[in-house]
């Protein structure tokens, strides 16, 4: 993997000519990047920023600015960032992971797997509906005062959906919270043990937490809101489950490159991986994948945004159910974007052209603009 420290306004490029499939020159690709990303960081006072590339089999991170304000503290290849509702592609993973492994099914009940549900409205919905927001409609958060189990069980008991299962699309950390749970138990086991024990390992992910040791705390990147207060995520009900890893961008190259299987992985997890990536519902130019969202390749900027616009993210959309499932395919883009209250992260990947990227930022800034800088920056390299 090359690596690039860049320093205010300039970048180092490569003095060599190197042959790279698919995007020419190192130097292009340095120029690309550096020429998109600090006009965003200077638009929206961003700290520091890790930027990912993956192309064929060239692997690149670019270090932008500080992890800490107060103390200046470089970001660098160690830097932890939050990366919000990315996390539940990790959740994705281990529930397709348990499915593979014969230990759940995702087309039964939640409350199969859950003894205190059975009886209440997830009677009906499936794991798929949890994993792809169309349990029939959760708040985006649990509400604040629930705080431990027996509350978490109550508040499940006690929902009703507004619409039924499978017909609208509502982003909600309560589905993927519970999707998160269920594929723990089904596997008999703790949902952290089974992470940072288990997904971690097998992925190759050598720094990635949902709990951060005490001798790494000095690489976990300060937060910053958007008027530049220093914070770090809340830690709610099925916080790890939902919004809670923290990692570098180097540790997420890798988990792309796993979704485009070019990793050498146990052939369970590789189907595991990949069986993320089955298209369930559709939504406009969106296809809601496990956690994942897919669109057609090649395609129109607009037309992506259109998945990102406040109405499908805060809102409740009619889809379109897909049947059968889209089985998973290369021709597409497949991405995920998270937030905390101090973060932005965004990860993209077109497994086609083996060709990714992973925005990683501290400091929370519109999803619009993470979206137009990767695809200038996959547009641009897809087309040298």
């Amino acid at each position: 993997m090359i690596r690039r420290n860049v320093q205010s306004a300039a970048i180092v490029l490569l003095c060599a000519w190197l042959h790279l499939p698919t995007i020419g020159r190192a130097a292009d690709v340095d120029t690309i990047v550096t020429q998109t990303i600090q006009p965003a960081m200077e638009r929206y006072g961003i700290p520091g920023m890790a930027v990912g590339i993956v192309t064929g089999e060239q692997r690149r991170v670019y270090d932008f600015g500080v992890a800490s304000k107060a103390t200046g503290t470089q970001v660098t290849g160690d830097t932890l960032f939050e990366i919000g509702s990315v996390s539940k592609t990790f959740t994705a993973t281990l529930a397709s992971y348990a499915r593979t492994a014969g230990k759940l099914s995702l087309s039964d009940t939640a409350s199969h797997y859950v003894p205190d549900l059975r009886g209440s409205s997830f009677d009906k919905v499936s794991l798929v509906h949890l994993g792809t927001h169309t349990a029939g409609g959760f708040p985006l958060q649990f509400p604040d005062n629930i705080t431990s189990n027996d509350q978490l069980m109550a508040y499940f008991q006690s929902w009703k959906p507004t619409y039924a299962p499978g017909t609208y699309r509502t982003y909600a950390n309560p589905s993927a919270g519970l999707l998160g749970l269920i594929a723990a138990n089904s596997m008999n086991e703790d949902f952290v043990t089974l992470m940072q024990g288990m997904l971690f390992p097998m992925l190759g992910l050598k720094h990635t937490y949902l709990d951060v040791p005490a001798a790494q705390m000095e690489n976990y990147a300060q937060g910053y809101t958007t008027t530049d207060a220093p914070v770090r995520m809340t830690q709610g009900i099925l916080w790890r489950e939902t919004y809670g890893a923290r990692t570098t961008a180097g540790d997420m190259l890798r988990f792309i490159e796993a979704n485009m299987h070019m990793l050498d992985l146990n052939a369970t997890m590789q189907r595991a991986i990949i069986g993320t990536h089955t298209g369930y519902y559709r939504l406009g130019a969106m296809t809601q994948d496990l956690i994942w969202e897919q669109y057609h390749y090649p395609i129109e900027l607009t037309e992506l945004l259109t998945g990102h616009t406040a109405t499908v993210r805060n809102k409740s959309n009619p889809v379109i159910e897909l049947d059968p499932p889209l089985q998973p395919r290369d021709d597409v883009l497949i991405e995920k974007t998270g937030s905390t209250g101090g973060f932005a992260a965004y990860v993209a990947f077109i497994p086609e052209k083996r060709l990714g990227i992973v925005l990683l930022a501290n400091k929370d800034y519109p999803i619009d603009a993470r979206v137009t800088a990767a695809y200038e920056i996959l547009t641009r390299l897809s087309n040298d």
